[in-house]
């Protein structure tokens, strides 16, 4: 059985910071791509990063890019997502997402086929 797992958000002040990572089992993470997407209230789900299997390419929507830093250790078989200077219109539930083996980044909910369940990210002073 597939499972990714992401950690527990949280509520953190406006210019603070939170790591979340996605642990994965049932599948190995070393050939697919990973992605961080995250949805808020009322709206669709959006990007917010990915990162190729070898790690060598990552990707970020426009709204977190040098904010926010995607990584992974295929070790673990683990994802993270470092937030810095967090801002209240980074409210969301975030979820890791898993792409097909040896599959470039992609900013599109479809082209991922397995997901966690997600964690919320509340920031607010």
């Amino acid at each position: 059985q597939v499972q990714l797992v992401e950690s527990e958000g949280g509520l953190v002040q406006p210019g603070g910071s939170l790591r979340l990572s996605c642990a994965a089992s049932g599948l190995t993470i070393s050939s697919r791509t990973m992605g961080w997407f995250r949805q808020a209230p009322g709206k669709e789900r959006e990007f917010v990063a990915a990162i190729t299997w070898s790690g060598s390419t990552a990707n970020y929507a426009d709204s977190v890019r040098g904010r926010f830093t995607i990584s992974r250790d295929n070790g673990k078989n683990t994802v993270s997502l470092q937030m810095n200077s967090l801002k209240p219109e980074d409210t969301a539930v975030y979820y890791c997402a898993a792409r097909p083996p040896y599959r470039n980044g992609s900013p599109f909910v479809p082209e991922y086929d397995y997901w966690g369940q997600g964690t919320q990210v509340t920031v607010s002073s």
